[in-house]
């Protein structure tokens, strides 16, 4: 786990490497264990290092095999690479290091791009040959790892966060209105290849980019999940299918020079994990629960949860619940952490349990994404019996946060479009063949694209702001095509997730498996009051914010006068939704 880096020229010029240095100095926290810059020709790559595999110096990077002509950064983690180094030796290929970069690096030399098929892990990487000048870049199939791009006629600059991109300087940092009704129709979520600003990109999940020393490039979508049923299989083969998957996804994610513990919420994903883990015979698993004071009556903590499950498998088990004096300056350090404004009140939580548990270990698994893989939450059981022909409507009105029409009540004219891009793009990838049921659909669309930018990015930064790595066994892509075509009416069951609870019956305890669904609680966030409330009024009254005009007068009064009433459709609260982009905004200075 680390950040990466680079620039190359397309003008005939060499690459600046005091360019790569800046960019990946601004993504310290990200590696604290070193760094390091290469330069050749018309290319450089920079590496900031977080130590996970191979701790000697063998493992640094940026990586260069002068024999091979490949210099390579790579973040992320190959949990096969120990296979694949057995059959790359067998093939005649050398190491001189323990470390997956370098398989990254013989793999790349071995298969070429498609090297990326061969992976089992999450991963970003940029890949230089010497020889053809060509520049290749790649990201894993779920999009765990990120990678942000600037563009121009001259030269192509990436960096695993985009506000390290911005120090490199000459970035059109105006807002991309298309992208701005994404952020406020999806909570938040801005699909690739779009960011909220207009001169930075991001390369899509299972996408590999190569380009050519002139600047031309071109795309392969490598991977994509077929939700088409495998009707040799019945309820008690699912069951024991998902569990044996996941089982090795765990197992997988063990891979490390250093310990591994869980983030435990004391639901069902991370009770599981945390259970297989004991079936896999690990003792002294240190596992981390995070709480919150309550706030405007709403409970704070799930510590009756995961202390079930932490006395159930005798885990090392840290409770933090956090001082409330910490809150406060926690929100705009959580908005410093976000490589792009994310909405979600966990964010909070997941940066202050992160500050905690990297005291304790530098690796954990966490939960995150079974609810878009098992179909987990509760816009998933009215789309059960949707014509396939009024999916895309049926979709609009449990998932996005606000029909199209109400923006004119909160955004300023000159920001409105007169179509409906969000719309538009939920068309699009409805209309895709296969998923031919709505829930598939709906459930293709949420693993592939909206869970990448919500939940996935929200743990990579702000487990990364303080160099800890999470891996997420429920993104294993075996996993992830496995529940692809799983019937839906399988998932759906019990209130969502019924497979998976189905198959966690007899692992983890029963109370867990059958509790209400939780979430993430942050009260003072839900519910905006006293100084978390001036803060954003602080926010949204700025004279940048005035000048900026993105927000109707009329509605941000209204807002602030009674700003807890307001949900969105899934019960996000609209201020927060509108002065979160505000205080992101100001804290890059755009």
């Amino acid at each position: 786990m680390c950040g990466i880096a680079g620039e190359m020229r397309f003008d005939g010029g060499p690459a600046d490497p005091a360019v790569a240095a800046r960019i990946v100095k601004a993504m310290e926290r990200r590696g604290p264990d070193g760094t390091g810059v290469h330069a050749a020709g018309p290319v450089a790559l920079g590496h900031r290092r977080l130590k996970i595999i191979d701790l000697s110096e063998r493992g640094a990077q940026p990586m260069v095999d002068s024999a091979l002509g490949l210099a390579v950064v790579f973040n992320g983690c190959i949990y096969n690479y120990k296979d694949l180094r057995r059959e790359l030796e067998a093939a005649g290929h050398r190491f001189f290091s323990d470390s997956d970069t370098e398989t990254v690096l013989k793999a790349y030399a071995h298969w070429g791009p498609e090297c990326v098929e061969h992976f089992v892990g999450m991963f970003a990487f940029a890949v230089a040959e010497r020889d053809s000048g060509r520049l290749v870049l790649g990201r894993d199939r779920l999009g765990i790892k990120p990678l942000y791009l600037t563009e121009g006629p001259d030269v192509v600059r990436f960096a695993s966060s985009l506000p390290a991109l911005l120090e490199a300087g000459g970035v059109d940092t105006s807002l991309d209105p298309v992208a701005l009704h994404h952020y406020m129709t999806f909570h938040s979520v801005v699909p690739a290849p779009r960011t909220i600003l207009a001169g930075v990109g991001k390369l899509p999940p299972a996408t590999v980019r190569t380009y050519e020393p002139d600047g031309r490039h071109a795309d392969r979508v490598y991977w994509r999940p077929v939700h088409e049923r495998r009707p040799e299989l019945g309820i008690t083969d699912w069951k024991e299918a998902v569990l044996d998957t996941l089982r090795t996804a765990v197992r997988r994610r063990m891979v490390a020079d250093v310990p591994v513990g869980v983030l435990l919420s004391g639901g069902l994903d991370s009770s599981l994990i945390v259970a297989l883990l004991a079936q896999e015979g690990q003792t002294g698993l240190k596992t981390f629960s995070v709480g919150f004071h309550a706030a405007g009556g709403e409970k704070g903590d799930e510590f009756e949860f995961s202390d079930i499950v932490a006395k159930e498998f005798a885990t090392d088990h840290q409770q933090i619940l956090v001082d409330p004096a910490r809150m406060l300056p926690a929100v705009d350090e959580t908005i410093t952490a976000m490589a792009e404004p994310m909405v979600s009140h966990d964010c909070v939580a997941f940066y202050l349990l992160s500050e905690q548990v990297s005291k304790s270990v530098t690796v954990v698994q966490s939960g995150q994404g079974a609810d878009e893989v098992f179909a987990g939450y509760d816009w998933y059981p009215p789309l059960r019996d949707t014509p396939r022909d009024q999916a895309v409507q049926a979709y609009e009105a449990v998932f996005t946060d606000r029909p199209h029409a109400e923006l004119a009540d909160i955004l300023e004219p000159e920001w409105l479009l007169d179509h409906d891009p969000s719309r538009a793009f939920v068309a699009e990838h409805f209309a895709m063949p296969g998923a031919d049921e709505t829930v598939d659909a709906a459930l293709r669309l949420d693993s592939t694209i909206m869970l990448v930018d919500d939940p996935v990015k929200r743990v990579d930064n702000m487990t990364m702001a303080w160099g800890l790595e999470a891996r997420v066994p429920f993104l294993d892509h075996e996993l992830v095509e496995l529940a692809a075509a799983c019937p839906p009416e399988l998932k759906l069951a019990l209130g969502g997730k019924g497979i998976l609870k189905e198959a966690a019956r007899g692992v983890v305890p029963d109370e867990v498996i059958d509790r209400p669904k939780g979430y993430f609680p942050v009260p003072a966030i839900r519910h905006l009051e006293g100084p978390f409330l001036e803060r954003v009024r602080d926010a949204v009254t700025d004279p940048v914010a005035k000048a900026r005009g993105l927000i109707r007068g009329g509605w941000l009064d209204r807002m602030l006068a009674d700003p807890n009433t307001q949900r969105t459709n899934l019960g996000s609260n609209a201020l927060w939704q509108v002065a979160l982009l505000e205080m992101w905004l100001q804290e890059r200075g755009i």
